[in-house]
């Protein structure tokens, strides 16, 4: 006799959220409630920035009913960008360059450049006047392609932050700077700082937190995780590992 033919199984892939864009597994955005604050915020991620079971561009704009995340190269002007005129000169945005914040003044958290890239005198009124910020959102090359695509942010105050440890994504992903945090942490520090409200930075590294501890418990059940394809699917045996990429966090 021959023997019946199993039924094929169907692969079920699970469903992203329509929100924060995490699978329902990663997905951590269903309780937040969005600050409302002075400034806006303004997240500007490079299109090729594949990372969607660890980034956290759009979980960090969640919190905020102020926010947007715009993906792409290049736009002509911040108010192309915005959809309403805006001035750059009003907006800070966080500095890509070789400045440190815990050289050029320790004891602050969140340091203002000036044109010659020292530390600004006028540190609490240049926050105080600031409109929007803006956080670029890829690798470390990405970000500094999207730095150097837009000359219109050179018109733009220049932030650093001095953050007192190092980022929580720890051995999930190897930062190129001491300094350099994840976006939703990043995010977190500057505008608590501008806003001075220090629940805002509690309450976006507790969902960053989450997220984390969601992500290292799949990785333990299901080793075969891939992060780069947002972990829709399972690697293939044999499959190289991808590199890891320095990146900037933002």
């Amino acid at each position: 006799m021959t023997e019946p033919v199993p039924a094929a199984t169907e692969v079920v892939e699970p469903t992203e959220c329509p929100r924060c864009g995490k699978i329902e597994p990663l997905c951590v955005c269903s309780e937040i409630e969005p600050f409302e604050t002075r400034v806006s915020l303004l997240i500007l991620q490079h299109p090729q920035e594949q990372d969607k079971a660890l980034g956290t561009a759009r979980l960090a704009a969640l919190h905020f009913k102020d926010a947007v995340v715009k993906i792409g190269l290049s736009w002509a002007s911040l108010s192309k960008v915005l959809g309403y005129t805006a001035d750059p000169q009003r907006w800070a945005i966080l500095y890509l360059g070789s400045a440190r914040a815990e050289e050029l003044a320790p004891d602050r958290d969140l340091v203002v450049l000036d044109k010659k890239g020292q530390a600004e005198e006028r540190q609490s009124a240049v926050l105080r006047e600031l409109e929007g910020v803006i956080v670029l959102d890829g690798t470390w090359s990405q970000a500094k392609a999207l730095w150097w695509r837009n000359a219109w942010m050179l018109k733009c105050r220049r932030v650093l932050l001095n953050p007192s440890q190092p980022s929580r994504y720890g051995n999930l992903r190897k930062e190129a700077r001491r300094d350099g945090l994840s976006t939703i942490e990043s995010t977190a520090m500057l505008m608590s700082r501008i806003e001075g409200q220090p629940q805002i930075e509690q309450t976006l590294l507790d969902s960053f937190s989450r997220l984390l501890d969601r992500y290292r418990a799949i990785r333990k059940t299901t080793p075969g995780f891939d992060r780069d394809a947002g972990s829709k699917r399972q690697k293939r045996p044999g499959q190289a590992k991808s590199m890891r990429r320095r990146r900037f966090r933002s």
